[in-house]
């Protein structure tokens, strides 16, 4: 940290951002501490420097889902039973509530990696996606940068369990999420093919027609 400081955490998180497993919350809490602890780094300074990973790096995950992830689905998505009525489902539901999918994604492990691909390929809008991806951002590194630059190594002792708290919770939002989808899938289609009418197209940006 001493040696690489701020380049250290705006890399690992970056790269994590993007979908690669890195520990970037931990290289933001190291800096953190590391600046409360020796003043050596402004705690101002790592916070933004750890928002702006997370923006761009998410938004580079962004990026790749919409230009590769939704080829790759439209393609090859039959043969893990996604078919094109499924695929319209995914983009009605991560267009209705996608926000709070990148907001919250962002306090989660697993979706802190893998949330902004799903929103490319998925289609969420890119405007609502930097909105909901840049206040998920900087309210993620204000709360851990600075919780750790005010409480210390006690911030380090509780993110780990806090972390995998929610990421149980969001487990559990999935299994139920499922169960909802199965019992209700054919509404679902009815509802997403309403709103994408015809066949998905696999370059052009397809569109929410109703609300």
């Amino acid at each position: 940290m001493q040696t690489y400081g701020l380049w250290l955490v705006f890399a690992l998180v970056m790269l994590e951002s993007m979908g690669l497993p890195l520990p970037g919350e931990t290289a933001l809490i190291s800096a953190a501490l590391y600046a409360g602890t020796t003043h050596k780094l402004g705690i101002a300074s790592v916070i933004g420097v750890a928002a702006l990973a997370a923006i761009l790096g998410d938004n580079l995950g962004y990026l790749i889902g919409r230009t590769i992830g939704f080829k790759l689905l439209a393609r090859y998505g039959r043969f893990i039973r996604l078919d094109e009525a499924r695929l319209k489902i995914g983009q009605y539901l991560f267009l209705r509530h996608g926000g709070k999918i990148v907001f919250f994604g962002r306090f989660i492990a697993f979706l802190r990696a893998f949330a902004a691909h799903l929103a490319g390929a998925n289609r969420m809008a890119w405007s609502k996606f930097l909105l909901m991806n840049a206040l998920g951002g900087g309210t993620w590194a204000a709360l851990f940068g600075g919780g750790a630059y005010v409480f210390g190594e006690a911030i380090d002792r509780i993110a780990g369990p806090v972390g995998y708290g929610l990421l149980a919770v969001g487990i559990f939002f999935a299994a139920a999420g499922l169960i909802f989808f199965r019992r209700h899938e054919k509404d679902l289609a009815a509802r997403a093919h309403a709103a994408f009418p015809g066949p998905l197209p696999v370059r052009s940006h397809s569109r929410l027609i109703v609300p």
